[in-house]
């Protein structure tokens, strides 16, 4: 069971969030707030295995609450579900430490999805977050990308930070699952990373 602590001001929102993951045989909602201190204060009691977090809160804002709860609650994964689409929120995010970011647009089956994932450990970002995350990594100053990726395996390295397993990388890009699992060991052996998780963030020296 994947026990989730939801994170939003709108109450419409939350409860209607909190409704769908109440829905799902896996997924236990333990506690709803509306606030960054209660956020944390919550988190520290209640320990879920998955935070959901907004980024616009009253007080606290939802970056902070996502520092502190990673520097006392450092077992928790932190989900940022958010409507700000921009570049440097999603750094910001992964910087104060945030294991995945998606945007409130995203449909009822990517939520989930993110929910498994950084639960079981992975890093996630909703598919244009991955892509433009990637597109800025190339050659960045922050020490991202390194050019020896090739365009395949940069793409491939899109998907796994969009959360997908080899498998549906595979059948995305009609290759073979022995072709994807090679793609995968290039991608870790060239950014030197040691799993997934770790490549998703070295898109933006992250990680």
């Amino acid at each position: 069971m994947i026990r989730v602590l939801v994170v939003d001001d709108h109450p419409l929102f939350r409860a209607g969030l909190s409704g769908l993951l109440g829905t799902v045989a896996d997924v236990e909602v333990v506690a709803a707030v509306g606030d960054g201190d209660e956020a944390v204060r919550r988190t520290i009691e209640l320990v879920p295995d998955v935070v959901l977090m907004d980024l616009n809160l009253p007080g606290m804002p939802g970056l902070e609450a996502t520092r502190r709860i990673v520097a006392r609650v450092p077992s928790v994964a932190v989900l940022v579900l958010t409507m700000v689409d921009d570049d440097d929120s999603v750094l910001a995010a992964l910087r104060v430490g945030a294991r995945g970011y998606l945007l409130k647009g995203a449909v009822q089956e990517d939520v989930l999805a993110a929910v498994r994932a950084v639960a079981a450990g992975g890093a996630v970002f909703g598919r244009g977050v991955a892509e433009r995350v990637l597109a800025g990594g190339r050659g960045s100053r922050g020490g991202g990308l390194t050019p020896e990726l090739t365009d395949r395996e940069a793409e491939v390295l899109a998907l796994i930070a969009a959360g997908r397993s080899n498998a549906e990388i595979a059948r995305e890009l009609a290759v073979s699952l022995k072709t994807v699992q090679n793609h995968v060991s290039h991608v870790l052996a060239k950014l030197q990373v040691r799993d997934r998780t770790q490549a998703a963030l070295r898109m933006r020296g992250l990680g």
